[in-house]
């Protein structure tokens, strides 16, 4: 079960990067992030409904949904949309991939677990990587700062998905179900986004084309409702840390998509830096022979 979970994860996150490339345009990313988890919590919460599995939260554990909701379904993805304008797709899901770092340290700060020694050299290959992947283009644009926002946003963005994992973590720590959870941070996070919206006074209407509607109901139902789900069931069964390895491989399906879609071109600091990245993704997991052999176990 593991396994598949986490293939899930790898293939479909690896590819909505490129919906969101497709949904940039006319319409305000918080309108095209309201209505990609408005379709995405109404499906899920009648699923839910339909099947009898919506569970009673506490207040208490409502609001620790209002937070998750607004890390993970809101104020994030209005980093990455709007990065998105900016700098290359495939070059965010790289920087996503920072999430293992973040997780080590978010879960030291609540938790008490404290990173292990490697995390330092890990966390200095990942920022050395960062540096590296994008020197060429720092460079050639003469530190413009649109492309300095956009790697920003996108770090922020990251660490806002990482403390919404930390909150996933407690509410399965309390024996919470994760699609109960889940829902109700998506219904939470759509909400304030929609208000943030109506605050800006952006039109509502989206844009009626086949590959803007396209992305939005791809976004909506396998990134936002099959992967999620995925994706905070493995937090609950192996870790924030082991479900954030996940993150190491699908920049890689993220950028394959984007050289042909995108037009994005590798240059040797591009493959040096992805290359330092994902190995300090990797040194973070000590024995990984160990892991994927837990990975197989059902």
């Amino acid at each position: 079960m593991n396994a598949l979970l986490y293939g899930l994860v790898v293939v479909i996150w690896g590819t909505t990067w490129i919906a969101i490339f497709l949904q940039q345009g006319s319409v305000a990313a918080p309108v095209s992030i309201f209505w990609r988890f408005a379709v995405a919590s109404a499906t899920i919460m009648l699923v839910l409904l339909a099947l009898k599995r919506l569970r009673k939260l506490a207040l208490r554990d409502h609001l620790f949904c209002v937070v998750q909701g607004c890390c993970v379904f809101c104020f994030n993805f209005w980093c990455f949309y709007t990065a998105a304008s900016w700098i290359n797709t495939g070059l965010e899901s790289v920087i996503f991939s920072m999430a293992v770092l973040y997780n080590a340290i978010n879960s030291f700060m609540f938790f008490g677990q404290r990173p292990p020694t490697r995390f330092w050299t890990a966390a200095g290959l990942g920022l050395l990587g960062i540096i590296t992947l994008f020197w060429d283009d720092l460079l050639n644009s003469g530190w413009r700062p649109e492309l300095l926002w956009g790697i920003g946003l996108s770090a922020l963005g990251t660490y806002g998905f990482s403390l919404g994992n930390m909150i996933s973590l407690r509410h399965q720590r309390n024996g919470l179900e994760t699609m109960t959870t889940n829902a109700w941070a998506m219904l939470y996070g759509t909400l304030v986004m929609g208000a943030i919206a109506v605050i800006r006074g952006d039109n509502f209407m989206p844009e009626w084309t086949v590959s803007y509607i396209g992305a939005l109901l791809y976004l909506a139902l396998f990134g936002s409702v099959i992967a999620f789900g995925a994706y905070f069931t493995l937090v609950g069964r192996i870790g924030a840390g082991k479900a954030a390895y996940s993150t190491l491989l699908f920049p890689i399906v993220a950028l394959s998509i984007s050289t042909v879609y995108e037009g994005y071109v590798w240059h040797m600091n591009a493959v040096m830096g992805l290359l330092l990245i994902l190995t300090g993704n990797m040194v973070m997991f000590a024995k990984p022979e160990t892991w994927f052999k837990r990975l197989r176990t059902a």
